[in-house]
């Protein structure tokens, strides 16, 4: 990944004070002498880029595909045929070569990293990441692992999805989280699992489907007491991410804590003293 699309010819330091360099959000000053605008990709600005799922339903704020969610801008790259219903229900079957093309689409418009908004993708991951030789992070589940490890003895993390049915071992096993993980699902809600997976309308109602969040978060918690905390693993779960965590007392991780941090890496914040 390049440090930067400017460069100076010559010993002075080109991050001195003056404009702001829209590639990278470096202060510098363009207009002196010597200065280099590199280039060789198609946009800028973005490094982070999002595949798609291809669905009509209402992203609100904080949903991964609604843009005023990240505080950072992203490139979206939406893979036609990719249903939540075909992805989530049938294992994404045939659908391999379509998200490999469309990484690749998005990483030669100017995607440092990539990121999806299913985490059932994790299926994707080592061929995703393979393919396009860049970071990506499939699914909020890859942060099981990381949670785990800051629970004191005793306490473990659960996983709330939008199909307990259809996560299966090789979904887990794909995003590093112990097969055992407790997972509970909103299959038995009344808004969240209808719109999103079975496309019923194109409509939410947004407190029919935060009730169904935290109704699988008191069913996990009752089911299983260690619980230390919670990993949303569907992208549109943010939003009740908050109230899940009011209600219950424990941690909520999701998809924003996720690529948050990965953002954190992609642009580490450049200090005053260095």
């Amino acid at each position: 990944m390049n440090k930067s699309n400017v460069t100076r010819a010559g010993a002075n330091d080109p991050m001195r004070a003056g404009a702001i360099d829209p590639t990278r959000g470096h202060t510098i000053d363009p207009t002196r002498t010597g200065a280099i605008a590199q280039g060789g990709k198609a946009l800028y600005g973005a490094p982070l880029g999002i595949l798609m799922l291809e669905a009509r339903f209402a992203r609100i704020q904080g949903d991964m595909g609604n843009a005023t969610t990240w505080p950072f801008p992203v490139l979206y790259r939406v893979v036609k045929g990719a249903s939540p219903e075909r992805v989530v229900l049938n294992g994404a079957a045939g659908l391999l070569p379509d998200f490999l093309a469309a990484a690749e689409e998005l990483v030669a418009q100017g995607a440092e990293a990539l990121t999806t908004n299913c985490g059932f993708l994790s299926l994707f991951q080592r061929e995703l990441a393979a393919h396009v030789r860049v970071p990506v992070a499939t699914s909020s589940l890859i942060q099981v692992p990381w949670v785990q490890a800051t629970l004191p003895p005793g306490k473990r993390v659960g996983v709330i999805t939008v199909s307990a049915k259809s996560l299966t071992p090789r979904h887990l096993q794909a995003a590093g989280v112990p097969v055992d993980t407790p997972v509970v699902g909103t299959e038995s809600g009344r808004e969240f699992f209808r719109v999103l997976i079975l496309g019923e309308k194109d409509d939410l109602d947004v407190a029919l489907a935060e009730q169904d969040i935290l109704d699988a978060g008191r069913t996990l918690m009752a089911r299983h007491d260690d619980i230390g905390a919670i990993v949303l693993e569907c992208t549109n779960m943010p939003p009740y991410a908050h109230a899940l965590h009011r209600a219950l007392d424990v941690p909520a991780f999701d998809i924003y804590s996720l690529i948050t941090w990965f953002y954190a890496g992609l642009r580490p914040r450049r200090f005053a003293t260095t």
